[in-house]
């Protein structure tokens, strides 16, 4: 077949386990099995972070042996904005990623943990593939926004994902209280995510904010030894954190902090 007639390959959104920055657990007790023999087979790869995706393919090798060896993968890095330049990646960035599928291979797309695209970077990629007609082609695997939904016991029929809060704290302050307002106008779950090692501080920022009556979850360290997830009322939880001998919650494990205004 010539190149000009071979089949364009596939993008596959490969899901990590969320275990990243904890101690790794069995990758087959994490993520389908389905999952992991697709990423086996994948020879082609888009990344957040090589040295994350060479653990990760280790982790699978370990269960499913990879078709080939990891030294001979194809692996491209995710492109970035600078920060704070309010620029975005041109989408001839993304465009080029593709090129692999556009000469027929498959291509891996995996995040750091979780599902590619979702509270994780990606989403460039797969938009670039819909343009130039490639399939896009999603494996099953956790995402921690679904997984706190779920054990949070708040509305799951109507949330908003609303990423980072400002790290000023009048800013922060502000929007968690506007966050507040369209919660209860809406009765809609709201959902935010912070740096592991802010986790204290903003979980001491909501309980601060949010009125005594409002909802507030924690999911720490899903799917991880020594995740939880605790779901109660703000009034609750400010005589919880009043205890002086109460140790950090979350500690340094990632966490998803939801709220539903009554």
């Amino acid at each position: 077949m010539s190149p000009a007639a071979r089949p364009t390959g596939r993008l596959v959104l490969v899901p990590n386990s969320l275990d990243l920055g904890t101690a790794p657990q069995p990758i087959d007790e994490l993520l389908p099995a389905a999952a992991l023999r697709r990423a086996a087979g994948l020879t082609h790869w888009v990344v957040e972070s090589a040295k994350v995706a060479r653990a990760f393919l280790k982790r699978v090798d370990a269960v499913v042996p990879l078709v080939q060896p990891l030294q001979q993968m194809a692996m491209q890095e995710l492109p970035r904005a600078r920060k704070g330049s309010g620029e975005s990646v041109a989408a001839a960035a993304w465009d080029s990623l593709l090129a692999p599928a556009r000469a027929g291979h498959d291509v891996g797309l995996l995040s750091d943990a979780g599902l590619p695209a979702v509270a994780d970077p990606g989403a460039g990629v797969v938009a670039a593939a819909h343009r130039a007609g490639v399939t896009v082609e999603v494996l099953c695997g956790g995402s921690s926004l679904t997984l706190a939904l779920a054990a949070s016991g708040l509305n799951g029929q109507r949330f908003a994902f609303e990423g980072y809060l400002p790290q000023g704290a009048a800013e922060r302050d502000a929007r968690v209280r506007e966050l507040e307002q369209r919660s209860r106008r809406e009765q809609q779950t709201q959902l935010v995510i912070e740096t592991p090692y802010r986790n204290e501080a903003l979980l001491q920022a909501l309980v601060r904010q949010l009125q005594p009556e409002t909802l507030l979850a924690v999911a720490w360290g899903l799917t991880s030894p020594g995740g939880g997830c605790r779901s109660q009322a703000v009034a609750l939880w400010r005589q919880d954190l009043a205890a002086t001998d109460r140790p950090a919650m979350t500690g340094d494990l990632p966490a998803v902090f939801l709220w539903l205004a009554t």
